[in-house]
């Protein structure tokens, strides 16, 4: 059976990137490596829209977001984590592991940031060193207003830290023009490669607050990452050919341009969204993210069973709703390299199941929806 995966990670690997994956093993202590490493540091200033270096870790996201955690605070500071799904909730765990007090701006899920609490929040708490939030919420579909957000943190003695793992090559976001302090990602999303690379880059501001951190920490220890890239090389050994195949993903990624890419994203997000509404179904969230489309199941039938059967029998990977929105929603992506007829077979199959499992669909709607959206100038 072919199979088409269109979760919102891991996502679809171009064939060129696979093939640079599979190249044979260089060792990571030598100059022809060394080259291949700074290429892809060097490009990942790009996607990041900054002129900070950018560190790479062997981790997937979760890794990268706790080196933001402990390469910028101590231990009885004070961290404010806008909590608008599952992963805003991790920003809350890993600060708490390492004694650090949270303030949480919890939201419903599905519901975006509320600017103005934050705002609110820092004026009332003068402590607080540091905003968590995230750029795109995995688990539900939405988008915050990081621009906003940075504007408001910007002012203040905090930073702000993102966490654009799904959002990253995608979402628009310019790290250095919107003032982001700390900007986090990982590798099996928009970048198109494998599992198993995490990404961190600091603003001067944020430098000042590492430097003062009195955290544990070892294997994420970014000042070792720092002194060893003046040496074109990492603290550790470094997964050689997923690093070959980032620097694939990157010329892929320049080659298009991101601007084409948040544009490409934004139309395939539309396209989904107005093929899913002409079956009758409903989004999950106001504020949808042009990088996943999170859709409400309908009543009376079983979201896990849906999921679970396009993959099967159908062959198509769609991601599911997690933890208490376990079967009672689903998510499309459309992030990294996913184009047009991808979202199609999806809609497609979403149609024949749904006509499968009982619920009332006209066949082809969906598609027509889509179609038509993909056709408007």
């Amino acid at each position: 059976m072919k199979r088409y995966l269109l979760t919102p990670g891991p996502t679809p690997v171009p064939e060129i990137v696979r093939f640079a994956e599979a190249r044979q093993i260089i060792h990571h202590r030598t100059p022809e490596f060394s080259a291949i490493f700074m290429e892809a540091s060097e490009g990942l200033k790009y996607v990041f829209q900054t002129k900070q270096e950018v560190y790479i870790f062997s981790s997937v996201g979760s890794g990268a977001m706790e080196a933001a955690v402990v390469n910028t605070m101590s231990a009885g500071d004070t961290g404010l984590v806008v909590d608008t799904g599952k992963f805003g909730e991790r920003w809350k765990k890993i600060l708490e592991k390492y004694g650090v007090k949270t303030e949480v701006l919890k939201y419903g899920w599905g519901e975006s940031v509320k600017t103005e609490d934050v705002e609110k929040k820092l004026k009332e708490n003068g402590n607080i060193k540091a905003v968590f939030t995230q750029l795109t919420e995995t688990s539900t579909g939405i988008v915050n207003d990081i621009k906003k957000l940075a504007q408001i943190v910007s002012g203040t003695g905090s930073i702000l830290v993102v966490d654009a793992v799904s959002g990253l090559a995608g979402q628009e976001f310019y790290m250095d023009d919107w003032n982001v302090d700390v900007t986090v990602a990982g590798s099996q999303k928009g970048l198109m490669l494998a599992p198993g690379l995490g990404f961190i880059a600091f603003s001067q501001k944020a430098w000042n607050m590492v430097e003062a951190s009195k955290l544990p920490k070892f294997y994420f220890d970014v000042k070792a990452y720092r002194k060893n890239l003046q040496n074109k090389t990492q603290p550790f050994t470094t997964p050689v050919s997923l690093i070959a195949g980032l620097n694939e993903s990157i010329k892929l990624i320049k080659g298009e341009g991101l601007e084409k890419i948040f544009e490409r994203c934004k139309k395939l997000a539309a396209a989904t969204r107005a093929g899913v509404k002409a079956l009758g179904l409903e989004l999950f969230t106001e504020v949808p993210c042009d990088v996943v489309t999170s859709v409400k199941v309908p009543a009376g039938l079983d979201g896990a069973a849906l999921v679970k059967r396009m993959r099967d029998e159908l062959g198509v990977g769609i991601a599911g709703g997690q933890d208490d929105l376990k079967g009672k929603m689903f998510r499309i992506a459309h992030m990294g390299y996913m184009y047009e007829f991808d979202l199609i077979v999806a809609v497609a199959a979403l149609e024949m199941m749904l006509h499968t499992m009982g619920y009332k669909v006209e066949l082809g709607r969906g598609i027509r929806a889509m179609e038509e959206t993909f056709l408007k100038k």
